[in-house]
């Protein structure tokens, strides 16, 4: 296994979140905001995104897979559902990648069956050559290639998620 040079610096990452979420700032002012982390890859930039948002909000997380190691399965698995009742609220969904979008549709739609009043959705990383089902990105920090990424979150088979940078990752035999 190979972890090479940063891709994304830990420069650039820290500028792209600031960026984001000054204008998830703006946009929700004045709202009822429920930001909803899905984990386990998106703990890092949900804990940066959500100290940089000023808008007064509730968090709440999502478990689901779709992957094992670095293959995705098409079968999503949830572990752990929204526990905060969302009617009445403006979600915003926060999520590390946008892959296949097989695992974010799913969750899109489960969250929408709940009624809230808004549903917006943020990814740090859209890998869009990969979609496999259309789902609509309000907010997208770097859009990237087709690569296998590990670090600020992502990982393979668990591990490399403490990189503080996000690097193209290569198995070797």
């Amino acid at each position: 296994m190979v972890v090479g040079k940063p891709f994304l610096t830990v420069e650039q990452i820290h500028g792209k979140v600031k960026e984001l979420a000054d204008v998830i700032s703006d946009e929700y002012e004045g709202k009822n905001l429920l930001a909803v982390g899905i984990l386990k890859g998106a703990f890092i930039f949900f804990s940066d995104i959500v100290r940089l948002i000023r808008t007064p909000l509730v968090v709440d997380f999502l478990i689901a897979s779709s992957y094992v190691k670095s293959d995705s399965c098409g079968e999503v698995k949830m572990h752990y559902d929204i526990r905060e009742d969302v009617s009445d609220k403006d979600v915003l969904l926060i999520d590390d990648i946008v892959d296949t979008g097989i695992t974010l549709n799913y969750l899109r739609e489960r969250v929408l069956m709940k009624a809230p009043r808004s549903l917006r959705i943020c990814a740090f990383l859209d890998k869009a050559d990969r979609r496999q089902v259309a789902v609509p990105l309000d907010y997208v920090g770097f859009r990237i290639p087709n690569e296998f990424v590990v670090g600020y979150g992502l990982d393979f088979d668990n591990k490399f998620r403490n990189l503080p940078y996000i690097s193209i990752f290569k198995k070797t035999a």
